[in-house]
């Protein structure tokens, strides 16, 4: 299993589509949830969020659908950390399908640290303790081997001439 395993979770019946696979937006559900696990395992929980304001903002995220996800099946997300620094986090998820070996899609995400106090937000450093979790995390995950493909330019190459 690739990555760190951070969040396991039923694919509900409301997540299904007409095509009777996994609807492309619970992909992006699960992924969040998964972010969730990630900020209660470095120390930014709820307690942490309601005493400091202090809390992740998603600036940015890639995501690849790789294989179809069934109602029946469990999601399982594992991550790596890529990178940190004093406010940013560059995390790397993937979602298997319990019982299987490939990954049925991939995330990436670029995490920004913020303060939120009285209707406004600023960036902020990472506390001490987090960055200290974010380290751990990142030693043990960021050589481990990618299962999806990573973030990439999103564009329309134009068609070869035969």
């Amino acid at each position: 299993m690739p990555g760190i395993r951070i969040f396991e979770t039923p694919v509900r019946p409301e997540w299904i589509d007409y095509n009777g696979h996994l609807r492309d937006a619970y992909y992006t559900v699960i992924f969040s949830e998964a972010i969730d696990a990630l900020m209660d395992r470095i120390g930014l929980d709820a307690s942490y969020r309601r005493a400091t304001g202090g809390t992740l903002y998603t600036v940015e995220m890639h995501l690849h659908f790789l294989r179809e996800v069934k109602q029946s099946d469990t999601a399982i997300v594992t991550l790596r950390l890529l990178g940190f620094d004093s406010k940013r986090i560059h995390v790397a998820l993937e979602l298997l399908r319990a019982g299987e070996a490939e990954a049925a899609a991939g995330a990436e995400f670029m995490l920004l640290h913020v303060r939120q106090h009285d209707g406004r937000v600023s960036v902020s450093p990472l506390p001490a303790t987090a960055a200290a979790a974010l380290g751990e995390l990142h030693e043990r995950s960021a050589s481990m081997a990618a299962a999806t493909p990573g973030s990439r330019r999103i564009e329309l190459r134009p068609a070869r001439s035969p």
